[in-house]
């Protein structure tokens, strides 16, 4: 099969990551287990997941002049994506994010945008001819919304596949829903989105029904433990959860995006892709770490393989 190109455009962090047995109380002080430095930046982390599938991928944002920003392009660069979007700024640092990760697995996280916090329309319209030459381009929204209505606007303009990952939860305002192929929201952001309260698959159905006729071509809402549920024109379905030991949910969701943009770019019928994309999400909540978590194609196939028996190329 040809390389599909995945441009992703978004964040770029480093993760300051503790273990606690549990997430302090106001005013209190306790003991961890362990610190750790991965990158991460949920525009980056989802660039790692689509480089891992197999997809010739480019990562675009900003990140600034210092040590963070060597250390995260040179990590990039080491996973094979391209770095050519990346703007450095001379002003902001790059972006961080600090972690906090229970005992059960379970993450509180507090974002400093830094250099992530100055991307602009205007550094979407330089990246015009390398989204021409993409087959999808995925965006998030941990940078600001007028250069996410951009990306997608530009994209949808060039005829490419475009992905929305609608997190963190922010509401949108309505003309940008008519230039998103696909929008992945987990139950927390499609009831921000919505106002359709996702405790239940009946609850994913009515908000995925909402976003369609905002004007979403396909609706994918990732459910944590009850799965994956998705609606297009052509098909709605369910995928139940994979059964693992959770180690760490960070990126779970970005892996799933990354994998998803990728299945689609290839062809894959949406259920299909969600299929996959819920077996490498699965992968990574058993390992720590952002990028380090994000298993890669071989090892997606081989867990559906053994767990269900799809045989998905």
């Amino acid at each position: 099969m040809e390389q599909v190109k995945i441009v992703v455009i978004g964040s770029l962090n480093v993760d300051l990551v503790v273990r606690a047995p549990r997430v302090p109380q106001d005013g209190e002080t306790i003991i961890g287990s362990a610190f750790q430095r991965f990158f991460g930046g949920k525009g980056a982390n989802q660039a790692v997941a689509a480089r891992r599938q197999g997809a010739y991928t480019v990562m675009a944002g900003r990140v600034g002049r210092d040590i963070f920003g060597d250390e995260q392009l040179r990590s990039l660069e080491e996973e094979g994506i391209s770095t050519a979007g990346i703007v450095r700024d001379e002003e902001q640092p790059t972006g961080t994010a600090s972690i906090i990760l229970d005992e059960r697995g379970s993450n509180r996280i507090i974002v400093v945008p830094g250099a992530n916090g100055a991307y602009s329309p205007r550094d979407v319209d330089d990246l015009r001819p390398i989204i021409q030459d993409a087959d999808a381009v995925v965006v998030q929204l941990e940078i600001p919304l007028p250069a996410v209505e951009r990306a997608l606007a530009v994209a949808w303009e060039l005829g490419k596949l475009t992905v929305l990952n609608p997190a963190p939860a922010a509401d949108l305002p309505p003309e940008i829903y008519r230039t998103v192929s696909v929008i992945t929201p987990n139950e927390s952001e499609a009831a921000l989105l919505t106002g359709v309260e996702v405790a239940d698959l009946a609850g994913a159905r009515q908000a995925a029904q909402i976003l369609r006729a905002k004007g979403v071509r396909q609706v994918i809402i990732t459910l944590g433990a009850r799965g994956v549920y998705g609606l297009s024109a052509d098909e709605e379905f369910h995928i139940p959860a994979h059964a693992v030991a959770v180690v760490d949910t960070v990126a779970a969701g970005d892996t799933f995006t990354g994998a998803l943009a990728v299945m689609l770019a290839e062809g894959k019928p949406l259920q299909q892709a969600a299929r996959y994309a819920n077996a490498a999400a699965a992968i990574a909540v058993t390992r720590p770490g952002a990028q380090p978590s994000v298993p890669r194609r071989s090892e997606v196939l081989a867990f559906l393989k053994e767990s269900s028996g799809d045989e998905l190329a």
